[in-house]
């Protein structure tokens, strides 16, 4: 494995940007006459509450079963936030885009073109572990069960941007809630699923609203 354990929005800022624009400096008028330019396209830009992520998503029963655990799990140790939709379960690989006022097609389409290049076969994810991270996060996790994940975060990013980086710890998990009570790791009872593909998300956040704009498939 060859070292790209974790590009992050970094990693992409001026390799992804519109053509003429990256280092263009134009008015705020001029700004405005571009939006309205693409208003047409129904998700015709980023704002700062939007994103666009890579990740690995459960299938819909596995997801069921997940946040019927993830409910009584909730109940045992006191929590009181939120469960987020099964819908909305996911693990992050990639952050992509986080910015504003960047048109969403081109940028769509270059991400998927880029992310097709990666070599990685179905395989099986299993969690076994829950635990909350320090920003509140209650999640599931793992360890030698989640390998495949690492490997496939590792290989999406060298087909994102194949230039050599400083590896970052990356910890696959999936977010279940958040709360201000912490809880300690603890074993649960494995659960997972085969990951077939790699999903680009267009997030509206805070709205807990995912949009899946590209589809990789694996193998």
């Amino acid at each position: 494995m060859s070292g790209l354990f974790g590009a992050t929005v970094e990693a992409f800022g001026g390799k992804f940007g519109l053509p003429g624009l990256t280092n263009q400096t134009v008015s705020r008028v001029a700004a405005q006459r571009l939006r309205r330019r693409h208003a047409g396209f129904r998700l015709s830009r980023l704002g700062s509450s939007d994103r666009l992520f890579f990740a690995v998503l459960p299938d819909e029963e596995t997801a069921a079963s997940i946040a019927e655990r993830a409910e009584r799990w909730r109940c045992e140790h006191g929590l009181t936030g939120r469960l987020l939709p099964p819908e909305n379960f996911h693990v992050t690989l990639h952050v992509a885009e986080e910015e504003a006022d960047l048109s969403l097609s081109g940028r769509i389409e270059l991400l998927a073109e880029r992310a097709s290049t990666l070599a990685m076969p179905a395989f099986r994810v299993d969690f076994d572990r829950v635990l909350s991270f320090r920003n509140g996060a209650f999640v599931l996790s793992g360890d030698g069960t989640t390998i495949g994940l690492q490997v496939l975060h590792q290989r999406l990013g060298d087909a994102l941007d194949p230039r050599p980086r400083p590896a970052r710890r990356f910890t696959p998990h999936l977010a279940l809630l958040r709360d201000g009570k912490h809880v300690e790791k603890r074993d649960v009872e494995r659960i997972g699923w085969t990951v077939r593909e790699v999903v680009l998300v267009h997030s509206l956040i805070g709205q807990s609203t995912h949009r899946h704009v590209a589809r990789i498939p694996l193998g």
